[in-house]
């Protein structure tokens, strides 16, 4: 059980309206960057202010997620400089408060941040980065229909279902239903995968591969079938449309990216990009915990080094340089095969070791 005293409560309280302060700011202002690449689409379809508005609103679950580390990081160091401005830590030294304690008191708040989230990044961030997604394209018209049982495309005089769309745009679990004149079913073909090979030379037409395909139609002695191992479909869709729909990492929880790793894994596709998005998930509260610690030593180490806005500055400049190293070192896992759980612990762990490095120093 961990014990909360007056001492813990006061520094939470100070800590947690700081962070909440940033976290504004940074959620306004990452917002307003949606807003402005949301705007390079107004006017296309039935994409106006208002769906504009609703997806940029959609998206800020995702960023509050994505911008809990540095929000702790620079949270924690402005309430600690609020503190450290009023004397307050120095009195708090000067009564027998060591820095571990301080130490101490620092996380336990962080430990709420923690749990704050992970709340966030399993229940809220799947439901609202899948929501905002599917009203954009809806809203831009693209000529594909996400429901319940996949995705709807009408190609002239067929209807067109998708059951899923793989990160290479190959889809799965494709039907085509075709109609006569008088809008009778005249036949399906159904599919169990199908791979974009470009378009018709002369024609320019884009065309499919289907694979594993059975065709149905009613005859005079009822239905009959027919299986081919491989069908060309000819049809406007092409990858560009397709890729709206997508799974991206961000819209999953931790335990969807475990279980959809698995299934591309299954249909053999490259998995790179969703395990290293897999263990930043998992990391993401030890990477929150990380900066938090960060900021004591920061902070207290520079106690006699300058005001809190020097302090403010070098934090921004930390976090900025966790989040650049994070997306590269990330990125550069991937690009040379590297276990991505390298990529996305590596600078977790350095940032550890600084934290420990000024701590000490600090002491």
């Amino acid at each position: 059980m961990i014990l909360i005293t007056r001492l813990d409560r006061y520094v939470g309280r100070t800590i947690m309206q700081s962070t909440l302060l940033v976290l504004s700011i940074l959620v306004a202002l990452f917002a307003f960057f949606s807003f402005v690449a949301a705007v390079d689409d107004y006017g296309k379809g039935r994409f106006g202010l208002y769906e504009v508005v609703k997806y940029v609103v959609l998206t800020i679950p995702g960023w509050i997620y994505a911008l809990f580390p540095i929000t702790a990081l620079l949270g924690s160091i402005l309430g600690l400089s609020w503190l450290t401005s009023g004397s307050e830590i120095t009195a708090m030294r000067a009564a027998g408060v060591s820095l571990s304690r301080l130490v101490g008191s620092v996380m336990k708040i962080g430990l709420v941040w923690v749990a704050v989230g992970i709340l966030i990044g399993e229940t809220v961030v799947p439901v609202s980065e899948t929501g905002a997604q599917r009203n954009r394209a809806e809203a831009l018209e693209i000529g594909l229909h996400r429901e319940n049982m996949g995705l709807w495309l009408r190609e002239g005089d067929s209807f067109v279902n998708i059951g899923e769309v793989l990160p290479d745009h190959s889809l799965l679990r494709v039907t085509i239903y075709r109609f006569d004149n008088d809008v009778r079913l005249r036949d399906n073909i159904t599919a169990a995968r199908a791979r974009y090979r470009g378009r018709e030379a002369g024609s320019g037409e884009p065309y499919w591969e289907l694979e594993d395909v059975t065709s149905s139609w009613l005859g005079r002695h009822g239905v009959s079938t027919r299986k081919a191992a491989r069908y060309i479909w000819r049809a406007s869709l092409t990858p560009d449309v397709v890729d709206v729909f997508t799974i991206r990492p961000e819209a999953l929880s931790s335990w969807q990216l475990y279980r959809y790793i698995d299934h591309l894994r299954r249909n053999h596709q490259r998995t790179d990009r969703y395990r290293l998005a897999f263990w930043n998930k998992l990391l993401l509260p030890l990477a929150t915990a990380v900066m938090v610690l960060l900021a004591v030593p920061f902070v207290i180490g520079q106690d006699r080094s300058g005001g809190m806005g020097k302090k403010i500055l070098l934090g921004i400049m930390l976090a900025l340089a966790f989040v650049v190293l994070s997306q590269a070192f990330g990125h550069y896992a991937v690009l040379m095969g590297l276990p991505p759980l390298l990529g996305a612990s590596a600078p977790i762990l350095l940032f550890l070791a600084l934290a420990i490095y000024l701590l000490r120093r600090a002491a």
